[in-house]
């Protein structure tokens, strides 16, 4: 009788050549997405430094990063909130009301002047939360609504005068420097850091994305939606306190008018650095790159010196409409 021979395992085929294609394609588009904005950031300053020979000046850079710093750590909470699916309106009138609380809290010490209005942001972020998580109201009124409720606060407190500061240890917070660096930048710098860590290596970076890519999926996986969501918005609100804290340091006063329009250009710091206005996609160095694109542009304004200011909402806004338009076609290229 003859042996019959054990049947060789079947070697698993090697994917075919246009499925490897799409894969490199998809991955490319994945990378342009996430760092396209740092890209576009570090070819558009060296342009910049071609023809403005004031621009890469160590003295410019810190004034351009010092001026995003604001913007910038509203923007990071911010760009938390849309990953996870959402928008927060009320952090321009956060900083605003901020800077007023510490500004009223200066002269009880330094701690008091931080601790006011990161206290109150994160409390309103809480309350943001809260209406968004049980009584399932939309993020666009809840948020709207507190923006109208701060900024009504902020004039209650303030006026339409300046709270004046004590410029002391509290203003050489925002305006001192550490071996050459402004605060400012330090500070900045290290908030995205951190945020970058939580959000890329932490369970809640996780749930993060998690809820912002598809909220019912994350439920079933066991994601505690809820919780993220007043996380979050806390976060984001923590983060406008903590910028009108810096604002009113830097200025040594409270203005309740502040934070106008910061909640509009933080979402479009965040959407220009990548940030999917439909959530579960972007990075913080995008939004980071974002920031500073945004910032780039009143800085080359200013070096022109014959533009108005108003030449600055106008090219912003073209830098955001295409900023849009290459991530919808980059989306439909990786959907397809």
């Amino acid at each position: 009788m003859s042996a019959t021979l054990p049947a060789s395992p079947r070697m698993p085929r090697p994917p075919p050549a246009a499925h490897r294609g799409a894969e490199r394609r998809q991955r490319l588009f994945a990378v342009i997405q996430a760092r396209g904005a740092t890209v576009v950031l570090i070819v558009a300053a060296l342009v910049a430094g071609l023809i403005f020979p004031a621009f890469l000046k160590p003295e410019n850079i810190e004034d351009l990063t010092t001026a995003a710093s604001f913007l910038g750590l509203v923007t990071l909470g911010q760009t938390f909130v849309i990953i996870m699916g959402g928008f927060d309106l009320s952090v321009g009138s956060m900083i605003g009301l901020g800077t007023v609380l510490a500004a009223y809290a200066a002269p009880y010490g330094v701690l008091a002047a931080f601790g006011a209005p990161l206290a109150a942001g994160a409390l309103v972020g809480l309350v943001n939360g809260l209406l968004i998580v049980k009584a399932r109201m939309a993020p666009f009124i809840v948020t709207l609504a507190a923006l109208l409720a701060l900024k009504g606060l902020a004039i209650v407190l303030a006026g339409e005068s300046l709270i004046i500061a004590d410029p002391g240890l509290f203003g050489r917070s925002a305006n001192g420097a550490l071996f050459g660096v402004g605060n400012l930048t330090i500070i900045l710098l290290a908030a995205y850091a951190v945020a970058a860590l939580v959000l890329n290596r932490t369970a809640y970076g996780s749930a993060v994305f998690a809820t912002g890519g598809n909220e019912d999926a994350a439920r079933m996986l066991g994601v505690a939606v809820d919780r993220t969501k007043l996380l979050t918005y806390m976060l984001s609100g923590t983060m406008a306190g903590l910028s009108g804290a810096l604002l009113a340091a830097h200025l040594s006063s409270g203005i309740s008018s502040a934070g106008n329009g910061y909640e509009l250009q933080s979402i479009a710091a965040a959407v220009i650095g990548g940030v999917l206005l439909t959530g579960g996609v972007g990075t913080l160095l995008g939004a980071l790159s974002g920031v500073l694109l945004l910032g780039m542009i009143e800085n080359i304004i200013n070096q022109i010196g014959s533009l108005s200011a108003a030449f600055q909402g106008l090219a912003s806004g073209v830098f955001l409409l295409v900023a849009v338009l290459v991530q919808s076609g980059l989306t439909r290229q990786r959907s397809s």
